[in-house]
């Protein structure tokens, strides 16, 4: 059946709502869509195995039940204080009939990103799917409100992780793996009051063309996804403004924001063996705004 997208999922204005960091998926209003419904899969990525972080929300969980139905089975990382989101994606998971891991812990720690990587190759068998997906984003009116605490903060959860992450899953990938980073729109055109996240995700999408090329010779495709605006957590727990969030996606040219099952096809795509001369790119998806 045929759908119009401009008015596929809810436009603003919304409620205001505001969270505690990290923000939970199934507190926000409306909840946003990950394709718990409507993700139907084909056996593209069947006997994979993938470690999503950030998988209990957001672009990340979309991520996880898709791959699920597509034949994977997957190990996904958050924040303790995530625990009632990432419940409900290993229950999607399982009910694929995939194998399903929770691995919490906090990625700003450089042993606890080299164990979690150990500890996904253990229970998972292996690792072909790699997606630096997690992140920190709070939004700041001045460069003078941002703290040293809080700078370091999103460099770690944002870069050092990605960082950390690829090393240590070099160890283990073999030809045909795929490395995957959510970067953003705001890469390439970054907001006033994002200063220190769009840095982050301009880094993420370089980091995805030079390791592409590093990697091109040993057959490990990396590539990244750049969302524009996504109805997540990260905008109800400090990304946005309360005016900001009320009108949040307005003024994408489809007149509301994206759902996170939106961009679930895109992660498929680029894990797939199947797009195999696709390396080095970055796939955009902001409702007709943003670049690339």
């Amino acid at each position: 059946m045929m759908e119009d997208p401009t008015s596929k999922y809810p436009k603003p204005p919304f409620e205001k709502q505001s969270q505690p960091f990290p923000g939970l998926a199934n507190a926000m209003r409306p909840k946003p869509d990950h394709g718990e419904v409507s993700y139907k899969g084909s056996g593209r990525l069947a006997g994979r195995k993938a470690l999503i972080t950030g998988g209990d929300s957001g672009m990340g969980r979309a991520a996880a039940i898709a791959y699920a139905r597509e034949g994977a089975d997957v190990a996904i990382n958050y924040l303790p204080d995530e625990e009632d989101d990432a419940k409900e994606v290993i229950s999607l998971i399982e009910a694929e009939g995939r194998k399903a891991f929770a691995l919490p812990g906090d990625l700003r720690d450089e042993f606890f990103c080299e164990k979690l990587i150990a500890n996904s190759v253990s229970v998972l068998g292996g690792l072909d799917i790699l997606v630096n997906n997690a992140g920190r984003q709070q939004q700041a009116q001045s460069i003078l409100d941002i703290t040293t605490d809080a700078f370091d903060a999103t460099m770690k959860t944002n870069i050092y992780a990605m960082f950390w992450l690829t090393k240590a899953a070099l160890k283990h990938l073999k030809p045909g793996a795929v490395i995957i980073q959510t970067t953003s729109e705001q890469a390439y055109d970054p907001s006033a009051n994002l200063v220190d996240y769009a840095i982050t995700k301009a880094a993420a999408m370089n980091f995805t063309k030079s390791m592409a090329k590093q990697l091109a010779s040993r057959g490990i495709r990396v590539n990244g996804v750049a969302p524009g605006p996504i109805w997540t957590p990260l905008q109800v727990c400090g990304g946005a403004t309360m005016e900001k969030l009320e009108n949040f996606g307005g003024d994408a040219p489809m007149g509301r924001p994206g759902q996170p099952a939106e961009l679930a096809s895109i992660y498929v795509q680029l894990a797939d063996p199947l797009a195999s001369y696709a390396t080095g790119q970055v796939y955009g998806s902001a409702g007709g705004g943003g670049q690339p």
